[in-house]
């Protein structure tokens, strides 16, 4: 037996699982951190930053392209501290927020609690960076905004739920006006910053040299012309100038982590200085909107083919990202399990994640739950 078979053999389960995942081709590479109860039990990186020859590994501290994480750890956070201080209101109507912006009538009476939910009547997607081409680099984020707000609803505003990027360009704009900031600006300063959190950011421009080097790849894009590394994944967010409300985070595990710590430690009272624990529970307490089991802009286990596996509680809440990345806190048991991949590299075609996720996590849950 090689070396290289008898380390893997004295590795847990789950260790041994995510190398799979490399050599079955399911990701390039990957980060995979779990925690219970504010302690760090697994952080394992393998593979490398992309199928290059002579790339380099990936480590624990590898950046990767949050893509959707994007929602719950900016957007979301950004407009539970402008509720937590009184400047926003979840059931505030969309045409008392964006005074200057006539609203239509069928969108005047959106909420931020609607967006949230994914319970608004907005679209899933729509290629904005194709048919808004034309527009100038410095009116491309409003020009789409404007869009969203002249499209059709696909059902009435709190009949249905439908999981939608709109909703969260709609909430970037709502922050803006009622933080007096930018979305990332508001996120940095009033939640980031005064964690000491340099691991999760936005990148809006021109990517430093040195951070692209410690990035994993992701998608060959045909449209820019070139292999997507250290600028972000989504075409929308790239258009409107590297981020929005829906994507354009970049963190590494550890930074996810410290994020989702955060939540726990408000929700037990532990901590009040970014979020009061109130809020907390209130967004993170399932909405009664249309047919949906959503918090306020998180996820919740779907049941059977959960992408968090079967053992994760019910009062546990979590988030995909396109690019091969997801968060789930079982807030019951204080467990965090975060799993950061470039599956999409080098084409999105690859879904084998899909039915490799929910097996991971079983095992991952398996193994902290027999330490109890």
């Amino acid at each position: 037996m090689g070396r290289f078979e008898e380390d893997e053999r004295r590795m847990p389960l789950s260790r041994r699982q995510l190398h799979r995942g490399v050599e079955e081709g399911i990701f390039p590479g990957a980060v995979l951190l779990a925690a219970r109860e504010g302690r760090i039990l697994l952080l394992e990186a393998c593979g490398r930053l992309s199928s290059a020859p002579a790339e380099p590994a990936v480590r624990v501290d590898t950046l990767f392209d949050l893509a959707s994480l994007t929602k719950p750890l900016a957007a979301t956070m950004a407009v539970m501290r402008l509720v937590d201080r009184g400047r926003l209101h979840l059931d505030q109507p969309l045409e008392t927020i964006l005074s200057e912006q006539q609203a239509p009538e069928d969108k005047a009476g959106l909420t931020p609690r609607m967006l949230l939910a994914h319970a608004s009547g907005l679209k899933d997607w729509h290629p904005f960076y194709r048919d808004l081409a034309g527009a100038p680099a410095e009116d491309r984020r409003q020009a789409v905004r404007r869009a969203i707000l002249e499209m059709p609803l696909v059902h009435r505003p709190g009949q249905a739920t439908l999981y939608s990027d709109l909703g969260f360009i709609l909430l970037e704009w709502i922050v803006e006006r009622a933080g007096g900031m930018p979305l990332d600006r508001c996120v940095r300063e009033g939640v980031y910053e005064p964690l000491g959190l340099s691991e999760v950011f936005f990148w809006g421009g021109a990517v430093p040299a040195h951070r692209s080097r410690t990035t994993a790849a992701t998608e060959y894009s045909s449209w820019r012309g070139r292999m997507l590394r250290g600028e972000v994944h989504d075409e929308n967010a790239w258009f409107m100038g590297g981020f929005s409300g829906h994507a354009g985070l970049f963190g590494t595990a550890r930074g996810v982590y410290a994020l989702a710590d955060m939540l726990l430690q408000h929700l037990d009272g532990r901590r009040e200085d970014i979020f009061r624990p109130g809020t907390v529970r209130r967004f993170l307490h399932r909405q009664d909107l249309g047919d949906g089991t959503r918090t306020l802009g998180w996820d919740t286990p779907s049941g059977e083919h959960s992408s968090a596996g079967r053992f994760f509680s019910p009062q546990s809440i979590g988030h995909l990202g396109f690019t091969g990345t997801s968060v789930w806190v079982d807030l019951d048991r204080r467990i965090v399990v975060i799993l950061l991949t470039n599956r999409v590299h080098p084409s999105r075609e690859n879904i084998a994640i899909r039915a490799f996720r929910p097996i991971l996590h079983d095992t991952v849950m398996a193994e902290l739950l027999q330490e109890t």
